[in-house]
């Protein structure tokens, strides 16, 4: 087995350059990563669900400053202190519902005590004053036996509840562990099966002969209309072609493979489009707390041309991509910029520079990565759960995170 550290190493390494493309499969090694971690981490006897958070924040803290563009990354962290949070909780309420039927039992046994004779006022006087006489030398020899099996037996008494105290603190400690690698495991598997228990629900909102609009190139969004064909729904697609990465080809291909009806179509003419399209759909790279979208660059333009023309603007995501952060906030970083090279080849600007010199006019490129669609251009977000409206997004996120976790950032160092 490999070492946490060297684990830790690797993975962050990926992040760094990039190696891990999509928000799944960030999502789905990062909960498998912190399941190694939480499996190999020693835990002291008191607090081992704090230890086990700080473990985890550390971490954590690392993994997204390795790349905070990813807040699929950021979005398992929180979700796995959650849940060690909620399986320490269950275990204190177990504990304590233990000591309060331990309690009735012990009042019960006090009322069989009262059965028992009590000593007289009389017998425990006498019994006081023979304690106080000195002793005879019969009466000493007789005692040591006796008087050591006393000791023998306390001692022994506390060496045996000293040791079920060490016990049932390596006990809990396991069974913390436990409960939270397994939960851990649900978390995982339900990254695995995203896309389809998503997919389910396409035959409720695509129907016959409707025209659907798209960007990018989902995963998501492929299962969810081949769903939709494979439930008899017949249709058609309009895929943008998502310049300049043209993500859109990569997407008409493949669901030109699975037998749909689709048609490519440049960004450009959405707007020209639009009006002959009954229902957008599309993925997102995460959800805001505030219900916005962080998405493939381009949807913010469609997102609008679907509100001009009255058309519901779909997101399908799933549980993993929904983020307790604001976009607005300075620290939360929602975009990153893309080789220039997918926008022009620099070979075609070479006749703008002076051949004596070498030096030329300036020219910048910007090749963002991101969209953002605020939530008053969302009509419905479909997840794992179910359908939801952008209006509830927060509650929803607020269910699935803490509010301790909110926060996974590296603290300045002094």
């Amino acid at each position: 087995m490999l070492d946490t550290n060297a684990l830790v190493h690797d993975f962050l390494n990926k992040l760094k350059r990039r190696k891990i493309e999509g928000s799944k499969a960030t999502a789905k090694l990062t909960a498998e990563l912190l399941r190694s971690v939480i499996s190999q981490q020693r835990l002291p006897n008191t607090n081992q669900a704090g230890a086990l958070i700080d473990a985890i924040k550390a971490i954590g803290e690392q993994l997204v400053a390795a790349n905070p563009v990813e807040l699929a990354v950021g979005n398992i962290v929180r979700r796995v202190l959650h849940i060690i949070r909620e399986e320490d909780l269950s275990l204190t309420t177990s504990a304590i519902g233990g000591l309060s039927l331990s309690a009735i039992s012990d009042d019960e046994n006090d009322v069989e005590k009262d059965d028992y004779p009590v000593l007289s006022a009389a017998a425990v006087a006498a019994a006081a004053r023979n304690a106080l006489r000195a002793p005879s030398l019969q009466t000493l020899l007789e005692g040591v036996p006796h008087s050591a099996a006393v000791l023998h037996s306390n001692s022994s008494a506390d060496d045996s509840e000293e040791k079920t105290k060490s016990t049932d603190k390596n006990s809990r400690s396991r069974k913390l562990k436990h409960n939270v690698i397994e939960t851990v495991n649900d978390l995982i598997q339900d990254i695995a099966t995203c896309h389809e228990e998503i997919a389910e629900q396409a035959v409720e909102h695509i129907h016959h002969n409707e025209v659907i609009l798209t960007l990018g190139s989902s995963r998501t969004v492929i299962e969810f209309l081949c769903a939709a064909k494979e439930k008899k729904r017949s249709f058609r697609v309009f895929v943008a072609e998502g310049a300049p990465r043209y993500e859109g080809h990569i997407l008409a291909n493949e669901l030109i493979s699975r037998g749909l009806q689709t048609t490519v179509i440049t960004d450009s003419a959405v707007f020209a489009m639009i009006s002959r399209v009954n229902m957008v759909i599309v993925g997102a790279h995460a959800v805001m707390a505030n219900g916005g979208v962080i998405a493939p660059v381009g949807l913010s333009m469609v997102a609008l041309a679907a509100q001009r023309h009255a058309v519901p603007f779909v997101v399908l995501a799933g549980i993993h991509k929904l983020c307790p952060l604001y976009p607005h906030k300075p620290d939360v970083l929602l975009n990153e910029l893309k080789s220039p090279s997918d926008l022009l080849d620099f070979g075609e600007f070479s006749d703008c520079m002076d051949s004596a010199t070498g030096i030329g006019f300036p020219l910048h490129v910007v090749n963002p990565a991101f969209d953002y669609v605020p939530p008053q251009l969302v009509t419905l977000f479909i997840t794992d759960t179910g359908g939801h409206n952008p209006s509830y997004m927060y509650r929803l996120i607020a269910d699935y995170y803490s509010a301790d976790d909110l926060v996974l950032q590296r603290k300045p160092t002094s």
